[in-house]
C-alpha cells in the first residue's frame, strides 16, 4: 500500500484516485496530526466487505471447509456426461 501525505493527495487527488481504481491497491493517506485514512475502488471495499462476512460466518465456513474435504477426498458429487456436456455448452 502506498503511503502519501494529505497534501500531496489533496494536489493530485485526480491521479491518486485513478491509481486506486485502475490498479485495485488501496492508498494510506496520512496526516499532520498522525491520523490516517484510506482510499480505494468501491469495488475493492465491496469485496472486502463480503470476505469479512464470509470469514465472520462460521456456517458458511463450515460449508467451505467441507466443501474442501470433499473435493480433496474426491468424495464429493460428480455430474454424468450428459451434465458435463449440458454445463459446457453454455
Amino acid at each position: 500500500m502506498d503511503t502519501v501525505s494529505v497534501n500531496k493527495f489533496r494536489d493530485n487527488l485526480k491521479a491518486f484516485v485513478e491509481q486506486a481504481v485502475s490498479t485495485h491497491t488501496p492508498i494510506k493517506v496520512t496526516r499532520r496530526a498522525g491520523e490516517a485514512f484510506v482510499v480505494m475502488s468501491a469495488d475493492d471495499w465491496e469485496r472486502e466487505q463480503e470476505t469479512l462476512y464470509v470469514l465472520q460466518n462460521s456456517s458458511l465456513m463450515k460449508q467451505i471447509a467441507d466443501s474442501t474435504t470433499t473435493h480433496t477426498q474426491r468424495a464429493g458429487y460428480a455430474p454424468t456426461s450428459e451434465q458435463m456436456d449440458e454445463i459446457t455448452r453454455i
